[in-house]
């Protein structure tokens, strides 16, 4: 299994990171637009931020891979605002010079779900958004966002459905009998082997562990399939190098098959 430790991930994107505030002669390789979306009947606004990437780049996943860089939203200068989440639709995953990446190419809508203080008052947004793009160099790209969504105005855009419409399947749409997890220790933190009991989401299939606890990162984590069995195995390292508790039922596993993809939370 492929391991990078936690600081060697941390100095490799220091680079990247501090040329931010620079000039970025590559930001012209993605565009956003913000789509208005509708409010729905319990309150809350949907709406979506579209990004378009030119040929041969790409953005990532909320869960980028070794060889990726996390998106970081800021939505704190908007008005009437109480909540907002990013919605992420299926993503793809790529072979990036020998290391996995994982996010999205050419197009994609990321849905907002927006919970407003106030129902029957326009939301004004205003989002600072960090997201690394990669083709044969990868950098951060920082943009701006703003627009006011009003409480009456808005039909259902079918853009913004179909990406609501392509996120991972649950763990009862993807029929997941079992999550069996097995921890040991490992080289430089906890290693970790799951066993899915389920069907096959089809073709090559990715197996993506996320903890709940930002400081504890996964290691891109093998799979093999017998049967109606999928087993994933990574390694958990904190970013202080040093020892951690680990929540199993905090954890996030994702399956990304050829088919479909699913999300399943916590171990049994």
């Amino acid at each position: 299994m492929k391991v990078l430790r936690p600081l060697f991930r941390a100095f490799a994107l220091l680079p990247l990171l501090a040329g931010a505030a620079m000039a970025n002669p590559y930001a012209e390789n993605i565009t956003a637009r913000l789509l208005p979306g509708w409010r729905q009947a319990d309150g809350r606004h949907v709406a979506g931020l579209e990004l378009r990437l030119a040929e041969g780049w790409k953005t990532y996943w909320r869960a980028p891979g070794e060889a990726g860089v996390p998106p970081v939203f800021t939505w704190g200068n908007s008005d009437n605002l109480s909540r907002a989440t990013v919605v992420w639709p299926q993503p793809e995953v790529f072979d990036q010079n020998g290391f996995r990446s994982i996010g999205y190419s050419d197009r994609v809508v990321l849905p907002l779900v927006l919970t407003p203080q106030s129902a029957d008052v326009p939301i004004t947004l205003r989002g600072d958004i960090m997201l690394g793009i990669c083709d044969t160099v990868c950098v951060p790209v920082e943009m701006r966002l703003s627009g006011v969504l009003t409480p009456n105005g808005g039909r259902r855009d079918p853009a913004i459905a179909a990406a609501l419409a392509s996120r991972p399947h649950s763990r009862a749409e993807g029929r997941v009998a079992s999550v069996d997890c097995h921890l040991a220790p490992g080289r430089y933190g906890l290693s970790l082997k799951v066993e899915f009991t389920m069907p096959s989401t089809g073709g090559t299939e990715t197996v993506v562990v996320e903890s709940a606890d930002p400081q504890v990162w996964a290691a891109d984590a093998t799979a093999a399939r017998r049967g109606n069995r999928l087993t994933g195995q990574t390694e958990l390292m904190h970013a202080s190098g040093g020892a951690f508790a680990l929540d199993r039922s905090a954890l996030t596993f994702t399956v990304l098959g050829e088919n479909r993809a699913v999300e399943i939370k916590g171990c049994d």
